[in-house]
């Protein structure tokens, strides 16, 4: 919210704008490239590529106006709370999307690898155990080891927590208004949240090299890479999101009443901190 907030009456609509249109298109360009990349087709890789630079462009040109509306003085209250029901609704469909995963690996540990090692199923594969991180009923599977909460997922968590402690201690700034501050301890975030990418990326690495551990693993394989790769990517984005912040933050942007900019990126950093919490417990440890 911005901080020249205006105490307008009405509630400000947008003119026409040309970004949902070409947003579309790039969104568009990028799943035809992907599907043409899965499928061995020639230069469908570039028109991939190609549609993520696009869609990144039309972000930033989107989100730069909304920026400039805020900053001109043009929203109001009412705004306010349309961003904060619009943030809220959005951090529920990612409640569901990895609730989804979350089912996926509890349907598979708890319902398919017992239906699979009763009697009935001992005649077809004589040799199979119920044991989370199998070969397969049949030992199609290249053999692996799981993974475990030590070292880099309890480096991770407490890289994840301490940065939940240090965003928090950034907001309360933004509040008493201590600007510099609040940049201090949002830059500390940030650098957390790449830590944390940094650590990940060596764990994949370790994974494939030492554990023979791949995405075509298995049940167990596709679980552990679907939720801890996707967690990942939130945490990217989440970081994007918090640097945006701390550079408005750096330009004088935000007052300590109105910040909604940095409320929605603390709430979703939040979220992402709630949801490790749920992957170290359920995918490392159990």
């Amino acid at each position: 919210m911005s901080a020249q907030q205006a105490n307008v009456p009405y509630y400000f609509v947008p003119g026409p704008s040309k970004w949902p249109v070409l947003a579309g298109v790039a969104l568009l360009v990028t799943m035809l490239g992907a599907a043409g990349w899965v499928n061995s087709i020639a230069l469908a890789p570039e028109l991939c590529v190609i549609g993520i630079l696009g869609l990144l462009v039309v972000l930033y040109k989107w989100f730069g106006d909304a920026i400039h509306e805020s900053e001109s003085g043009m929203y109001n209250a009412r705004i306010d709370t349309s961003f904060r029901w619009s943030m809220s609704w959005f951090i529920f469909s990612e409640v569901m999307f990895f609730a989804a995963f979350f089912g996926a690996l509890f349907y598979a540990r708890s319902i398919s690898m017992p239906w699979l090692a009763d009697l009935d199923h001992k005649i077809l594969w004589p040799d199979f155990a119920a044991h989370w991180g199998n070969a397969g009923p049949a030992g199609t599977i290249e053999t692996f080891r799981t993974m475990g909460p030590f070292p880099i997922p309890t480096i991770n968590t407490a890289l994840l927590l301490t940065s939940g402690v240090t965003l928090t201690i950034s907001h309360h700034a933004l509040r008493a208004g201590h600007r510099g501050k609040t940049a201090l301890w949002l830059a500390a975030t940030v650098l957390l949240g790449a830590t944390f990418m940094c650590f990940q990326a060596a764990e994949y690495m370790e994974a494939y090299q030492e554990y023979n551990l791949r995405l075509t693993s298995g049940i167990y394989g596709s679980t552990f890479f679907l939720l801890t790769g996707f967690h990942g990517f939130h945490v990217t984005i989440g970081a994007i999101m918090l640097s945006v912040v701390l550079y408005r933050v750096l330009k004088g942007h935000f007052t300590p009443d109105n910040h909604f900019a940095f409320e929605g990126a603390a709430w979703y950093w939040h979220f992402v901190d709630v949801v490790w919490l749920g992957l170290y417990v359920v995918v490392y440890w159990l």
